[in-house]
């Protein structure tokens, strides 16, 4: 078994993340799960890098990685109302694609707390 060793984000990072946080909505996986149930037309989509996507993601995830959200999203997830959830490796980098996608417009965006590693631990369905 290969332990990681915990990430440690540059402190510019993280002042970008608790700057943009006050202003986005942050869901659980518990969260997610009943409105990705309630809701057949919201949309779970990983923000992570495509290495990340590539190694294992949510079974019902769309990928639309951090570095062309807001060249793509318009295309991806085109109505404004669509309900969607966000989520990166572990919660910090979806807290900037969803303020971002805000400042697009979009007005039903949430960030998931904890990230894929929430989704893992929480036993969500994963597919590689």
């Amino acid at each position: 078994m290969i332990i990681l060793p915990l990430m440690q984000h540059a402190p510019g990072f993280l002042k970008l993340v608790n700057e943009a946080r006050p202003r986005v909505k942050e869901i659980t996986v518990d969260d997610a799960r009943e409105r990705l149930a309630r809701n057949p037309k919201a949309v779970l989509l990983d923000v992570r890098e495509d290495s990340e996507w590539l190694a294992g993601r949510a079974v019902q995830a769309v990928h639309l990685g951090k570095g062309v959200l807001e060249r793509d999203l318009e295309k991806t997830v085109p109505e404004l109302e669509t309900e969607i959830i966000m989520y990166c490796g572990g919660g910090y980098r979806s807290v900037l694609t969803a303020d971002a996608a805000q400042r697009m417009g979009y007005r039903r965006v949430f960030s998931l707390i904890g990230g894929y590693k929430g989704l893992v631990a929480a036993n969500w369905p994963m597919a590689k």
